[in-house]
């Protein structure tokens, strides 16, 4: 036994150190191997793949009652994977058909793209589920076999890559190559710079005033749609037909995707031309910076009658720097991931010149809107303080807002306003009185210097033009309507005590000072601070509001110029301009205002010209190919279609190229680096 049992507790002895062995050879084996890989949500998008239900191996398909998930990979339909958002998707089937959410726990079809055809897409090691925006349920299947939402959304799915799909709708770009890139983050930089644009002008004026929006979720056909209240016939767009003609009486095409037959156009005010795509092909075109300035005026935002979004200036500045991100994340969506679409907003020069270094596009967030800070002005009476105007400031810092018109449209609490003329003039004018109790007080301008636009008296016409577009409610107003005299006339107002606390406030923040729309009094008074405490820069003017005289001090600073990009013999005459007054030994690069979707007209079709634009042709870098571009069956062409909409700013520098000649071109490629040197130097001037 003995014996026995000696043999026995020797073999043990032989077997546990083998076992042992094989045991953590097995768990190292174990832990050398990956683990599994974790599925890139955002890759699907733009793809084609079947659905694939990995608890049964079967397929989804279409069939005559709907949506079966029992199907071979044969007859499996393809979904384009349209992402409406960064790990979301409509599963866009042939006929635009797509699988959306119903009644009960039934999931159904649609051809309209919208929240219940919207699925977030989670991945759990190799399997994805799909939760729906419009009620969050997740997609399963029924014990009958079919698409359903329940309670939980289950990752039992898997996207497998197919052919066969259907084209979701979608504007062309039509340039071909590869964007600039710099040779290092740090390296100079070139590209155009637009100062004064309004990507996010959809909010302006309540939301409901303008038709249109950059992008949407839902793809073109729901983003560049008409305003309801134009349809059918463009007869119920009373304010656009006023700024355009000067009456509120007229009619346009209503239809947007994809004839575009009636707008976007150079005179049309009210709508979209800053849609996504078009955004795309200016960034090939050789665009590199944008300064978008959240826009909104309360007053007249007020008094319109349709409205749907926040008409207090600084609200309405929150609710646009909010949807400046949700457009990146967008095209961050089409482009497969977080940071890798072609636009970034940047809040400071070094990362906007990384940015454009790595071949992208640079927003730089500003506002322009009449009562900044909630720095109103009601019958002469301040309505904020010091302390509101240092709050305000590192809010709109803590934003990302970098670069700030302290005066726009209206007398406000730091100054006056520079007046319009002309039937914008008289609307605005209104808009002046109903926000401080007074009409603009217009007298003499001082000896010596530049003059504000002289503004035009009010006619009977033009009280019933606006009663059309406001409604009688504003009638009272006109009641003590002054009477104009023969200009030049300023307006009396000029900076304030507060304005010159806002200005020295901004200097102490390193931010940029929009010296366009102050009264000449108070841009002469901003500049003699901004000299004073020697701000070397940080002074801009974005769209040609000021004269010859300020213009100069401004590139005297070290400040930058962008002309309005009007009529090409306009924008020449005013780059040569800039150019001339430009100090001896200083970098020199120009800029243009678009001021799209700010209620401006843009640059007009020369016309029959011996040197019209010929298409294609190859951007100021030599690396893209710009065709005329393509918006569903419209195809648009600067030599008859003008500044019709975004993506035809490339087509207007070549045609200012063909007017001017290589210089012109040279000097907007410097554009971006001066804007960022110019910027760099107000930065380093930050006190806090």
């Amino acid at each position: 036994m003995t014996e026995r049992g000696g043999n026995r507790h020797r073999g043990l002895k032989v077997l546990l150190p083998a076992v042992l062995a094989l045991t953590l050879t097995a768990a190292g084996l174990a832990a050398c191997q990956p683990p599994p890989t974790t599925i890139d949500i955002y890759s699907f998008a733009g793809g084609c793949h079947v659905l694939k239900d990995e608890t049964t191996g079967r397929f989804v398909g279409r069939d005559a009652l709907g949506w079966t998930a029992n199907v071979a990979q044969s007859r499996a339909t393809p979904f384009t994977t349209q992402a409406s958002g960064l790990g979301r998707y409509l599963l866009y089937g042939p006929g635009g058909q797509q699988p959306a959410v119903g009644p009960v726990d039934l999931v159904t079809t649609t051809t309209t793209p919208g929240p219940t055809a919207d699925w977030i897409v989670a991945a759990r090691e190799r399997r994805i589920s799909f939760r729906n925006v419009s009620n969050g349920r997740g997609l399963t299947v029924s014990s009958a076999g079919r698409l359903a939402h329940g309670a939980t959304a289950e990752a039992r799915w898997s996207l497998v890559a197919a052919t066969g799909c259907a084209a979701f709708p979608e504007v062309q770009v039509n340039a071909t190559g590869t964007p600039f890139r710099g040779s290092s983050p740090t390296a100079p930089v070139r590209g155009f710079v637009d100062a004064h644009g309004h990507i996010s002008a959809f909010q302006f004026l309540g939301g409901q005033f303008h038709c249109g929006r950059p992008w949407s979720p839902y793809g073109v056909t729901v983003a560049l749609a008409d305003c309801p209240d134009h349809q059918p016939n463009g007869a119920g767009a009373v304010a656009e037909n006023f700024f355009t003609t000067g009456t509120p009486v007229g009619t346009h095409s209503t239809q947007g995707w994809p004839a575009f037959d009636g707008w976007p156009r150079p005179e049309s005010l009210s709508h979209e031309g800053t849609y996504w795509k078009w955004l795309e092909r200016a960034w090939r075109g050789g665009q590199r910076l944008i300064v978008n300035l959240l826009v909104q005026n309360r007053a007249l935002c007020e008094i319109y009658p349709l409205k749907n979004s926040a008409c207090n200036d600084m609200e309405s500045i929150r609710i646009q720097a909010r949807e400046m991100v949700a457009l990146q994340d967008y095209i961050d969506a089409q482009y497969k991931g977080p940071g890798k679409g072609f636009l970034r907003i940047v809040r400071s020069p070094a990362e906007a010149r990384k940015v454009i270094n790595d071949g992208k596009l640079a927003v730089v967030l500003g506002t322009e809107v009449s009562e900044v800070l909630d720095c109103g002005l009601q019958n002469d009476v301040p309505q904020c303080n010091e302390a509101d105007i240092d709050a305000g400031l590192d809010e709109l810092y803590a934003m990302g807002v970098r670069s700030v018109f302290p005066i726009h449209k209206f007398d406000n609490a730091f100054g006056g306003t520079a007046m319009d003329g002309g039937t914008l003039g008289i609307l605005v004018n209104l808009g002046n009185k109903y926000a401080t109790g007074k009409w603009w007080q217009a007298g003499p301008c001082p000896a010596g210097s530049e003059t504000d636009k002289t503004p035009d008296n009010v006619t009977s016409g033009d009280r019933a033009a606006l009663q059309a577009i406001f409604g009688t409610a504003i009638a009272p107003a006109f009641n003590d309507v002054p009477a104009y005299g023969a200009g030049p006339l300023c307006n009396v107002r000029g900076l304030t005590s507060l304005g010159a606390y806002l200005i020295n406030a901004m200097i102490d923040r390193g931010m940029i000072v929009e010296t366009d729309h102050m009264s000449a009094r108070a841009r002469v008074a901003a500049l003699n601070i901004l000299e004073g405490r020697d701000y070397p820069g940080g002074v801009v003017s974005s769209h040609s509001w000021g004269g010859m005289a300020s213009q100069q001090r401004i590139q005297s600073l070290g400040g930058f110029v962008a002309p309005a990009a009007k009529d090409s013999p306009d924008f020449i005459a005013s780059w040569q301009m800039a150019r001339n007054m430009q100090p001896a030994g200083a970098p020199f690069g120009v800029g243009f205002g678009s001021d799209m979707n700010g209620l401006a007209h843009q640059a007009e079709p020369r016309g029959a010209s011996p040197n019209p634009v010929t298409y294609p042709y190859r951007t100021f870098d030599g690396g893209t190919t710009m065709d005329r571009q393509r918006s569903g069956t419209r195809v648009w062409d600067i030599n008859t279609d003008g500044v019709a909409q975004y993506g035809l700013f490339p087509d207007y520098v070549e045609d200012l190229r063909k007017q001017a000649g290589n210089q012109i071109i040279t000097d907007l490629a410097n554009g971006a680096e001066v804007y960022l040197q110019m910027w760099s130097r107000a930065d380093a001037f930050r006190t806090g």
